[in-house]
């Protein structure tokens, strides 16, 4: 069986800029090249349903750039 993203992402771990009051939080992991954003909200799905947003990680860092501008 394919393992799924969440499985194959380590480090997984909840953005610093979290809304705590609101619940809105993400969290991000890695593979290699590859980093993987999903929302905490849904952790109670199962990992083969749970979306993942998957993206390089030269993408990743230009969203960070793009965001903190």
């Amino acid at each position: 069986m394919t393992p799924t993203w969440h499985e194959r992402m380590t480090g997984w771990h909840k953005s610093s800029h979290t809304h705590w009051e609101e619940n809105a939080c993400v969290e991000v992991g890695i593979d290699g090249a590859r980093v993987g954003i999903r929302d905490t909200k849904q952790r109670e799905l199962p990992s083969e349903v749970r979306p993942v947003l998957v993206v390089s990680v030269s993408g990743f860092t230009a969203l960070l750039t793009h965001l903190s501008g």
